[in-house]
Formats: C-alpha cells, sequence, structure tokens
C-alpha cells in the first residue's frame, strides 16, 4: 500500500467529497497548499537523481481540462480522468518526458464532472463509443487509494450507452471482481517478460500476479485486452518473448483464450528518458540502443524498420502458432 511522503494539495479540494476524504486519510502526512497541481516549482527545480523520491509524494487537485483526444485503436476516444501518473518507475513512461510535472501521481477529486461529460457524450453519439479512461494513469493502482474505479463502475455499468477501458500492471483487482458492470469496462493487461519486468518496471506487479488478476477478471465476465508492451528489443529479445507467449499460452484460462484480443507495442525512447534513467537509477540496464534506434521528432526515439519488421513477423508468427484464434488489434 502506498504511504505518500507529503501532499501537494489545491485549496479547493476540501470543497469536494473526494478530497475530504484523501485529507482525512492522510491526516498525519505532511501538507503542502498548492496553486496548481500543474505547475509545482518546487518539482521543477529537482534534479534528476531525485526522480525516485519526487514519485514518493502525492499531489491532490482539481482537473480543469476535459478535453476528449479522438483515438483510433481500441477505444474512440482519449479522455482525461481521475489520475495522471503513478507511484511506479517503468523507466520507458512516457510521462517521464515531463518528470517533474507530470510522471508522480496526480489525483483529480471532481469525478463527477469527469464522468457526467463521458455520459453526456455517450448518450448523444449514434454509434455506441469506447472511452479510454486510463492513459495517463494505472486505475487499478489508484483505486487502491481513492477508490475512484469501483465508484466509476458501479455508476456506469446501467447507463443507457457505451464502454469504458484501461490498461494496468497491477493485479490487485478483487474489489472489482463482484461489481454489476455489464461488460461495459474492458480491462487490459499489459505483460512483459519477467526479466524484462524486474529490471525496467519498477514498482509493478510479477508476471505471475497479472495472469492470475487476468484469469480472476475473465471468470467476473470483463471483457479482457491483453497488451504485449512495450516490446524491448534486448539482446535475448526472442527468447523472452517467445516464453512469455508460451508463459501466458499455458497460464490464462480457456476463457480468457477464447475472448481476450491482443496489442503489441515496440517501445519508445527519449533523450530525456535516457538523462534521467542515467542519474536515477545508474546501475539499471541501459534502454536505448543508437544500432536499433532512430529519431522521431525533436529529442525522441524509436526502433529503426528493419528491426521493427523482423519483431513484427516474430510476433505475427508466434501469436498465430498459440493463439490462432485471439485478434490481434494492431502492431505498432
Amino acid at each position: 500500500m502506498f504511504k505518500p511522503k507529503a501532499l501537494y494539495c489545491e485549496e479547493e479540494i476540501e470543497n469536494y467529497t473526494l478530497g475530504k476524504e484523501l485529507l482525512e486519510k492522510y491526516k498525519d502526512v505532511p501538507k503542502v497548499i498548492i496553486d496548481n497541481h500543474n505547475n509545482i516549482e518546487e518539482m521543477r527545480k529537482k534534479q534528476n537523481s531525485e526522480f525516485p523520491n519526487i514519485k514518493r509524494n502525492l499531489i491532490i487537485g482539481i482537473r480543469k481540462t476535459h478535453k476528449f483526444t479522438e483515438n483510433h485503436k481500441t477505444s474512440d476516444f482519449l479522455v482525461p480522468y481521475t489520475s495522471s501518473g503513478c507511484t511506479a518507475m517503468c523507466m520507458y513512461c512516457y510521462l517521464v518526458c515531463s518528470y517533474n510535472k507530470c510522471a508522480y501521481l496526480r489525483l483529480f477529486v471532481n469525478r463527477e464532472e469527469m464522468l457526467n461529460k463521458i455520459i453526456k457524450t455517450s448518450e448523444k453519439s449514434e454509434k455506441e463509443l469506447v472511452f479510454e479512461i486510463g492513459s495517463n494513469s494505472d486505475l487499478i493502482l489508484e483505486n487502491t487509494i481513492t477508490n475512484n474505479l469501483v465508484w466509476t463502475i458501479e455508476n456506469f455499468a446501467n447507463t443507457k450507452k457505451g464502454k469504458l477501458t484501461f490498461p494496468t500492471k497491477f493485479n490487485m483487482v478483487d474489489d472489482l471482481l463482484n461489481l454489476n458492470h455489464n461488460q461495459k469496462v474492458i480491462i487490459r493487461m499489459s505483460v512483459n517478460p519477467e526479466e524484462i519486468i524486474n529490471k525496467v518496471e519498477f514498482g509493478t506487479s510479477r508476471l505471475k500476479e497479472r495472469v492470475q488478476a487476468i484469469n480472476k477478471l475473465a471468470d467476473a465476465e470483463y471483457p479482457i485486452g491483453i497488451l504485449i508492451a512495450p516490446v524491448i528489443f534486448v539482446d535475448n529479445w526472442k527468447i523472452l518473448y517467445l516464453e512469455l507467449i508460451k508463459y501466458l499460452s499455458e497460464n490464462l484460462s480457456e476463457k480468457v483464450k477464447n475472448k481476450a484480443f491482443f496489442e503489441i507495442i515496440f517501445m519508445t525512447y527519449s533523450y530525456v528518458h535516457n538523462a534521467i534513467n542515467t542519474e536515477a537509477f545508474p546501475n539499471a540496464i541501459k534502454l536505448f540502443d543508437k544500432e536499433l534506434m532512430t529519431g522521431r521528432g525533436k529529442g525522441k526515439y524509436m526502433y529503426k524498420d528493419f528491426i521493427r519488421k523482423e519483431g513484427e513477423i516474430f510476433f505475427r508468427d508466434n501469436m498465430n502458432k498459440y493463439f490462432k484464434n485471439n485478434k490481434i488489434m494492431y502492431i505498432v
């Protein structure tokens, strides 16, 4: 269970039910009043080496921006929701690009406004829309602090139209299993080889725990997706990812294998990632590989075409062998 080192709070949070609950829950934690959760000067001045300590703070505020962004993968819209950032420290996380602004966990107490906008947008649409509510955070992790995911499912399950979806790297799903979700919430578990989880995805659940959580969610009749993401082309990547695919085939329940879809995403990286990781985690593996990576916009890197093509062939061949009845939504 996450115990924050300090709270950084906007004063207005006490006007919201969730804000009052969090202030009471963490009444013994040192508290700093801030003007804006999006601009904490003290955090901005921190050195890269202090990244792990910054992650121990909890920021609580009110989300002012509610802009929906069109998406054409597993949802229709990416939706700002109840949190941003995370307590885990995955070395590739895109939020780290602005680590002193976005990477630490920020909670937003005006959840009613956010969910109401989703419901109204859904009911106005002629087709059923899917809303991605977890693109900026991990809602399974957040739920252990706020109970927001339970609240969201309970308040969305009986709406007329629409579905919600989010990814996670955590196994704490037991609070969701007995909810009346009406199959309106698609939960997508992100997996990687255990060696990569151990060396790169600091503070997340183990592979075995994630697979057990998937099986529980499927038994509870949630629609299931599985992300193999991000694929990292380390020296022995074919061995590691083939072992992962075999492990999934052997340990996922038949119910999961009959209904789950897959997403496969190759890692992107950046100059900022490299700078922070070098100073914050000096003994960790190096993710930047100049032989395999090329520029992708200012300060960003992606894998070169030859390794991406090799990776796509590898995954399509092996997924077809072990999961021939499961759809791959995309490989990017």
